[in-house]
Formats: C-alpha cells, structure tokens, sequence
C-alpha cells in the first residue's frame, strides 16, 4: 500500500479527493517494480487498473507484425494513463514499457469507476487531462510530419513537463540520449546533436544521464 505522502506526491489528483475516497484508494491500489525494457502492458491486452508512473520514466508505443515501433508518446514520474481504456471498457491500444527502472501503480478499474460515480473534482481532473491529452496528439501529428529532428526532440521534451499532464516543479528530468532517441524516434546520435542544439540557445542544460530544462516556452516554440 502507498502511504499517503506518497500518493500526494505521485498523484495531483489523489488531494482532490475526500478523506473516506483517499482511504479507499490507498486500500486498493497496488505497486509494481519493473526494470529497464520490461513490457509493462500489452497491446490487445483488457484493460483493468489505471496506470501511475510513481518513479521511472515510460513509453507508450504501437508496433506492426514487421517489427516497425512508433512511440507515441513517453510519461515520467507523476503521469497517469489508461483512462481511455477503462472509460470505453476496452482492450488497450499500445504497449507500455519501462525506459529505467520503473515502479508502477494500478488503481483497479472498480476503484475507479467508484471515483467517476462519487467525485466531481475527479470527473473535472479527468476532462482536463483528456482534453490535454488531445492536444498533445494533434501537436506530436503536427510535428512529425512538419518539423526537423532538432524541433522534435524540442517538442518531445516539451511534453515530458506538461503542467497539467505531469505536474512537478522540478525543471530536472533523469533522462538518456538513447531515451531521447527512443521517445523522439531517431538515432541516439541524432539526438545527441539535436541536444547540442538545444543547448546552444540556452533551452535546456545537458547533465549526465539527466537533462536541466531552462526554457520551456522555447521549447516549446523551437523550429515553428
């Protein structure tokens, strides 16, 4: 069982319920440790919990019987995804791997739905985070098919300190080049000199095996 200090951290939403629904989550969820490159759900699998990044840093991708992976999107600490999946009581869409060492949080789907039935700022948190999810698709559809590699890693890194999708004050992410790539969809080289870019015009600070974002904005806005 997560302690509550926990939850409030990992979860924004968890401190928009009341004390009986806090109670209640805390008694029904369950964590889960899964190293690097470990599938943490299957694509077609049924979907039963929702997912919570609680540390780590994962990505959601989709893949063909030839082999070919498109990553749709990556979540760090503090992401919640799958609502989709449990709202329309289907088979989940893509697969979801752990990048780093990842610990996982499943809030099951009856717990869930007990929330959707008993909570008005849940129902409220939930809109916003899919509509933000939205907005993030028709960016990353817009940025493939029009931006340069550099103005993709931009936009990539953007969405990893989306406000609202991953809430912390915390500019750092513990990230690698060849993550970078994987999430970017181009070569560890050719995020490295994408990197370097960045760097360059002052919109980020390349650390080791992390990244230091100082303007967010110009991420944000970088190539358009």
């Amino acid at each position: 069982m997560l302690m509550k200090d926990s939850l409030q951290d990992a979860a924004a939403w968890f401190r928009l319920l009341d004390r009986e629904q806090q109670e209640r989550v805390q008694r029904d969820i369950s964590t889960t440790h899964y190293p690097a490159g470990a599938m943490i759900e299957r694509k077609g699998e049924q979907a039963h919990a929702w997912l919570g990044v609680i540390s780590g840093l994962i990505k959601v991708s989709v893949g063909n019987s030839d082999g070919k992976v498109a990553s749709l999107m990556g979540v760090p600490a503090g992401g919640w995804l799958g609502e989709g999946s449990l709202l329309k009581n289907e088979a989940r869409k893509y697969d979801v791997v752990a990048l780093r060492n990842t610990t996982i949080a499943r809030l099951p789907d009856q717990t869930f739905n007990w929330l959707l039935d008993r909570s008005i700022p849940f129902n409220r948190y939930l809109l916003h985070q899919l509509n933000e999810r939205v907005g993030q698709f028709v960016g990353k559809a817009e940025s493939d098919r029009l931006l340069a590699p550099d103005a993709r890693v931009a936009r990539c890194l953007a969405e990893l300190f989306n406000p609202l999708l991953y809430p912390s004050r915390n500019m750092r992410l513990d990230i690698t080049q060849e993550e970078v790539g994987y999430l970017a969809r181009i070569s560890r080289q050719r995020a490295n000199q994408a990197l370097s870019k960045l760097e360059s015009a002052r919109l980020l600070k390349v650390e080791y095996g992390a990244l230091q974002v100082l303007d967010l904005e110009g991420l944000k806005r970088y190539g358009m």
